[in-house]
C-alpha cells in the first residue's frame, strides 16, 4: 500500500500533518455525526491522531484503528490513546475482521493513498453493518489545496521536478462521491472542509515540510544549496509571518459519508 512509503515516521508525522488531521477531523465528526457507543474501525490510522479525536468526541463502545506502517503503529501504542484502542498493522485492502463487525468505518486522509480504491472501499462495506456509516475524507490535492501545497508550489517555482500525489485524481469531490456509488452504498453525502492552520513560526513550518521522510523532503534534500536558500526565500515571501512571527494559511478536504444497505 503506497500509504506506507509516504508516512514511515510517526513523530514527524504529527510535526507536519498532526495540527491540520486534528483542525479537519473536527468538523468532519460534526457533520458525520456518529451515534454514541458505536463500534468503530479507523482505517489508515497513522499516528492515532484522528482516533484520539474519535475517543475524545464520539464515545466509542470500542475503537479499532489499523495503518500498514509498522513505524505509524508503534508511534501510536506509545500514546494514551492506545489505552482505549486497539492499534493494529493491517491493509485497507483486505481487512482482518468478520464481517458487519462494525457499526463506523472511517478514513481520515488516506482513501486517494490506495493502491485499489474499490477493493478498499468494498472492504470498509463488508465490516460495516447493515445501515452502518461509512465515511471519510482526504485533501484537496487535485485543486492543490493541501497543508502541503505552498510548498509544492515553491519547489515548482524553482525549478524543482516533483512528482505527482498519489491518487490526486480520486481526491476530489465528484470521485469521491462516484467510488461510494459504484460501491453500491447508499444516502451518500460530499461536502468541503476548509481549515486555517497558525504554526508558531517560519522555522517551525521548515522543519516540518522539509523533514526526509516524505517525498517532498526528499526533493529539498536533494537541492543544491543555492537552491535550497531559494527555496526558503520563496517561502518566506508565500507565507509572510504575522506580528508575533505565526504563519497562517488554509487548507481543504473533501469529505464523503454514507450507509450500508439493510
Amino acid at each position: 500500500m503506497a500509504h506506507d512509503t509516504y508516512f514511515t515516521d510517526g513523530a514527524a508525522y504529527e510535526r507536519r500533518l498532526g495540527r491540520w488531521t486534528r483542525a479537519a477531523g473536527t468538523i468532519f465528526l460534526d457533520w458525520v455525526a456518529p451515534p454514541a457507543g458505536a463500534r468503530w474501525l479507523d482505517i489508515g490510522c497513522g499516528t492515532g491522531v484522528f482516533t484520539e479525536l474519535v475517543v475524545e468526541k464520539c464515545a466509542p463502545a470500542t475503537m479499532v484503528a489499523v495503518d500498514p506502517s509498522s513505524a505509524q503503529i508503534e508511534h501510536a501504542r506509545s500514546k494514551p490513546v492506545a489505552q482505549r484502542a486497539d492499534f493494529r498493522i493491517a491493509d485497507a485492502q483486505s481487512l482482518p475482521f468478520l464481517d458487519e463487525a462494525f457499526d463506523v468505518v472511517a478514513s481520515a486522509l488516506v482513501i486517494n493513498f490506495v493502491p485499489d480504491r474499490p477493493r478498499a472501499l468494498a472492504e470498509m462495506r463488508r465490516v460495516g453493518c447493515p445501515g452502518g456509516l461509512i465515511a471519510g475524507y482526504v485533501w484537496d490535492f487535485s485543486a492543490e489545496r493541501s497543508p502541503i501545497s505552498p510548498i509544492r508550489s515553491g519547489l515548482r517555482q524553482i525549478g524543482a521536478n516533483l512528482s505527482p500525489v498519489p491518487g490526486m485524481e480520486d481526491s476530489q469531490l465528484e470521485a469521491l462521491n462516484t467510488l461510494f456509488a459504484r460501491g453500491g452504498l447508499k444516502d451518500i453525502a460530499t461536502r468541503t472542509i476548509d481549515v486555517t492552520v497558525s504554526i508558531p513560526d517560519f522555522d517551525d513550518f521548515w522543519r516540518a515540510q522539509s523533514a526526509p521522510y516524505y517525498p517532498t523532503g526528499k526533493v529539498i534534500a536533494s537541492l543544491s544549496q543555492t537552491d535550497r536558500e531559494k527555496l526558503i526565500d520563496v517561502m518566506r515571501a508565500r507565507l509572510p509571518a504575522g506580528p508575533d512571527g505565526s504563519i497562517t494559511y488554509s487548507a481543504r478536504a473533501n469529505a464523503v459519508k454514507a450507509r450500508v444497505p439493510e
